[in-house]
């Protein structure tokens, strides 16, 4: 498989979750929110400093070196990349790429990374978040997917080729 056109969707992905963060920082001053759907879907700018959910406030240097450990990770996975007959795999390894590269630059930019994505489930307010955090979220989920699902089904297929 050409890796061009998985340059450029990474490149798109990075690119959307890039524009979204620059429009909630241009739109509101920090800390503003504004219900899209009254109870459920709300933007609102937040500063994030630690990792998911707040965690670990401050530990720059420690997200830098885990996000070099990630993308050299997924990076040697994305060796394997095969659309046709590994789509969850493939497609979950381009969103963990592109979800670390954006919420990387954002690090490397401010200092911590732009949430505008304020979600309340049942009354429970989910921590805030953007593209990239749906991204690593979604990428996690399709190659758990893969590994538990699809991977053995592949190997058998393979040994008796």
């Amino acid at each position: 498989m050409k890796s061009w056109p998985i340059l450029i969707v990474i490149l798109a992905l990075v690119g959307a979750d890039q524009l979204s963060k620059y429009l909630a920082e241009a739109a509101m001053p920090l800390n503003d929110s504004v219900a899209w759907i009254e109870g459920f879907l709300y933007i609102t700018h937040h500063h994030n400093e630690g990792a998911a959910w707040g965690l670990f406030p401050g530990a720059t240097w420690f997200f830098y070196i885990v996000t070099a450990i990630a993308l050299s990770v997924f990076g040697y996975l994305s060796m394997d990349i095969d659309f046709k007959r590994a789509k969850f795999y493939s497609i979950g390894i381009v969103l963990l790429i592109a979800g670390t590269i954006g919420n990387f630059i954002d690090r490397v930019r401010f200092g911590y990374v732009v949430d505008f994505i304020d979600v309340y489930i049942f009354s429970y307010d989910y921590p805030i978040f953007n593209f990239a955090d749906s991204y690593l979220t979604i990428g996690v989920i399709l190659f758990a997917i893969d590994l538990l699902f699809f991977e053995a089904k592949r190997k058998a297929a393979h040994a008796q080729d």
